[in-house]
């Protein structure tokens, strides 16, 4: 049997109100002797702690060697996927790749093609537009002005006919005056 160590024994309430004061007398051996067994079976009873912690070490030994397992049958399901990938979807795939790329490289070149085809009728269009609305906005200043120099001919004329007008008057009031001079 092993003796409890000394904190142990000392530790519990019972055990220390058990102390005898004077350890000298027999009856003062006689009660160490009991409280020493008592200490003894105060910590196989009450005292769990190398139990817990033997069992607590197991459980974390058997809980890591079945964590270590599931993650070592991940590890090898993912290096079995990365496996297959890599040997045989990614040829396939860049196999697939390089005989659609050709296709889609003349799908893309005949769109550029319609597309500059498209962008230069528009810039002609809009050539033709510009030149239409260059030519009406000439048009209407073209009337405008038009308008004007029919409006100065008229009031041209109008002048013309009244300075017509005043110059036959005074060449007939010369040539009256001229007739009176004149016998």
């Amino acid at each position: 049997m092993s003796s409890p160590s000394p904190s142990k024994s000392a530790g519990s309430p019972l055990l220390q109100s058990l102390k005898p004061r004077d350890s000298l007398t027999p009856l003062g051996v006689a009660t160490q002797l009991i409280i020493k067994d008592v200490g003894e079976i105060h910590s196989r009873l009450l005292d769990h702690r190398p139990f817990i912690q033997g069992e607590t070490r197991y459980f974390i030994k058997e809980f890591e060697g079945k964590r270590g397992h599931r993650e070592m049958r991940v590890l090898g399901n993912l290096y079995n996927s990365i496996s297959e990938t890599k040997e045989q979807t990614l040829p396939k795939c860049v196999g697939l790749m390089y005989d659609q790329l050709a296709s889609v490289q003349k799908t893309l070149e005949g769109a550029n093609h319609s597309f500059n085809r498209l962008q230069q009728r528009e810039q002609e269009n809009l050539k033709v537009n510009m030149a239409k609305k260059s030519h009406e906005t000439l048009r209407a200043h073209w009337d405008i002005f038009m308008k004007e120099q029919e409006q100065r001919r008229i009031a041209i004329d109008e002048e013309h006919s009244k300075a017509v007008l005043r110059l036959k008057e005074q060449y007939n009031e010369v040539a009256k005056d001229l007739s009176k001079k004149t016998p």
